[in-house]
């Protein structure tokens, strides 16, 4: 059953006009699929329909851990995005309710490969010597997620030292126990070496994040 109604396919079809560049979507999922997964894939798939710049591809998680490891891959459901190259922006779980239109969004961004940073920020981030791996816990009903994770991917796309992720906190409980996620957004840096609560400013939200540099 179609997840995307007509009306959802015409929105969804015109937002995609703006891909100035091929994407492909990266989706790791399992042999039998389990019903995040199903859903997913299936979003992914009514997705990608509606427009020629988009292209998916599916890989098995057990039998294809080679291309896991190189994408950073180490749970399902999972979406990578490439874009002139593959940038550190990923999801796991399923982007659905308001993550929808965070994750058309980076659609957009990767297609162009470059983001509305501040100069303030692109000035920070050119000064990042080691790796930093962001988390944001989400849930699909949450309005404000969004924006933390729109930034987290943001600084990704910029800063080929940073991977971003969306992590479903319904999808991925055990993550969420072990961080201790009670309010969502929840961001949580380089394995908790920071982390915060909110959908922050970017000057605030950069800030926090470059305590962990």
């Amino acid at each position: 059953m179609p997840l995307l109604t007509e009306q959802n396919k015409q929105q969804v079809q015109k937002i995609l006009q703006q891909l100035s560049n091929p994407v492909t979507i990266h989706y790791f999922t399992q042999e039998f699929e389990c019903e995040p997964c199903q859903i997913a894939h299936e979003l992914l798939k009514e997705v990608t329909a509606l427009s020629d710049k988009l292209t998916l591809k599916v890989y098995e998680f057990k039998n294809e851990q080679e291309i896991a490891r190189r994408l950073g891959v180490d749970k399902i459901p999972a979406i990578v995005l490439e874009g002139q190259r593959v940038y550190g922006i990923r999801f796991f779980g399923v982007p659905a309710g308001y993550e929808f239109g965070a994750f058309l969004e980076d659609l957009i961004d990767v297609s162009r490969g470059t983001t509305q940073l501040s100069a303030e920020t692109q000035t920070l981030l050119n000064t990042l010597i080691k790796p930093i791996h962001i988390q944001v816990f989400v849930t699909p009903t949450c309005p404000y997620c969004p924006a933390a994770v729109r930034m987290a991917h943001k600084m990704a796309l910029y800063s080929d030292k940073i991977k971003a992720d969306m992590v479903s906190a319904l999808e991925f409980p055990y993550l969420a126990d072990k961080y201790d996620v009670y309010g969502v957004p929840k961001t949580v840096v380089n394995d908790g070496e920071v982390m915060f609560e909110g959908a922050l400013p970017e000057r605030e939200f950069v800030a926090r994040v470059m305590r962990a540099a």
